[in-house]
């Protein structure tokens, strides 16, 4: 039995001072953005909880899936370097990268750099090299395989797409399909939800159709994702039947705003190729702010 926690969309706080060069860009508009509407419910203390109750449940693993700062400077990118520490080894964190981790041009490099162990899969260089493609990576914990995708790519003002390339799906699929030829439980990450209609036109993910052909090629029996700020249960078409794809609200969502409340995923992982057994756990930030609570159960088909 292995327990998976998902979490989504830290967006670290507080605003850093930003010079006037790092504002003369893009991030002149989520600055603004951040001051008029995310400051008043996101909290750091929300965070905290759920890591907390996260640790109660004894989770063997976390996936985080983007998104861990808000305009991407390089003071966040050093803070959500340190906070990623403090969750333990690498080895037991698995990130994939958000719209707002490639805020500008540039910041992704530095984001995956500052990001390495925990975006770095099992036979990766034990160092960033500055030339090489990430994503995709795998990870392999007990019988599930840990393949995480990046749609983090900086777009203009007013947008927030991802792009979903070629070259991933095609190694992708061959990742699947030799996941599933070892008899493991296949779970994607990715930031941006791979399900059309499933978030506005400019926050869409470029290449969801690719995408849905690497998970009815490949195959796979979990796909997790962020974005949307929104607990979600969506389905893709896999080679023997449907897959779950599964989103989550904000990890730094405080109550009464206008998305949900922070909350977490825990997935329990059992029994063998052709009999898995996936139960899904949500469990939220009760209306006062001050505890988690669990908000249901569900037996997803694998």
């Amino acid at each position: 039995m292995f327990k998976l926690a998902h979490i989504s969309d830290i967006h670290l706080g507080p605003l850093p001072r930003l010079s006037i060069r790092e504002l003369a860009s893009k991030r002149i508009t989520g600055f603004v953005n951040w001051h008029r509407n995310r400051r008043k419910h996101l909290f750091g203390g929300t965070l905290d909880l759920l890591l907390e109750d996260i640790k109660s449940k004894q989770a063997d693993h976390l996936a985080v899936t983007g998104d861990l700062v808000n305009l991407a400077s390089g003071i966040e990118i050093r803070t959500a370097a340190e906070w990623l520490k403090t969750l333990g080894d690498p080895a037991f964190t698995s990130v994939v990268p958000g719209n707002h981790d490639a805020y500008v041009p540039g910041s992704y490099e530095k984001a995956m750099r500052a990001w390495y162990p925990y975006v770095q899969g099992d036979h990766a260089p034990a160092d960033w090299q500055e030339d090489r493609r990430i994503f995709p990576y795998l990870r392999i914990r007990d019988n599930v395989a840990l393949i995480g995708c990046s749609t983090a790519v900086a777009t203009p003002p007013f947008a927030a797409s991802g792009f979903y390339s070629a070259r991933q799906a095609r190694e992708t699929v061959n990742m699947l399909r030799a996941a599933g030829e070892a008899g493991l439980f296949r779970v994607v990450m990715i930031h941006h939800p791979p399900i059309r209609g499933a978030t506005s036109f400019y926050k869409r993910m470029i290449g969801i159709r690719r995408f849905a052909a690497v998970i009815s090629t490949g195959g796979a029996e979990l796909v997790l994702h962020g974005h949307t700020h929104l607990n979600t249960l969506h389905w893709l078409r896999g080679p023997t039947g449907q897959v779950p794809v599964v989103g989550i609200a904000s990890a730094s969502q405080g109550p009464g705003g206008l998305k949900p409340a922070a909350a977490y995923n825990l997935f329990t992982i059992a029994g063998h190729p052709g009999a898995w057994e996936l139960k899904a756990e949500r469990f939220s930030l009760n209306a006062r702010g001050d505890d988690i609570q669990p908000q249901g159960v569900d037996i997803l088909p694998s």
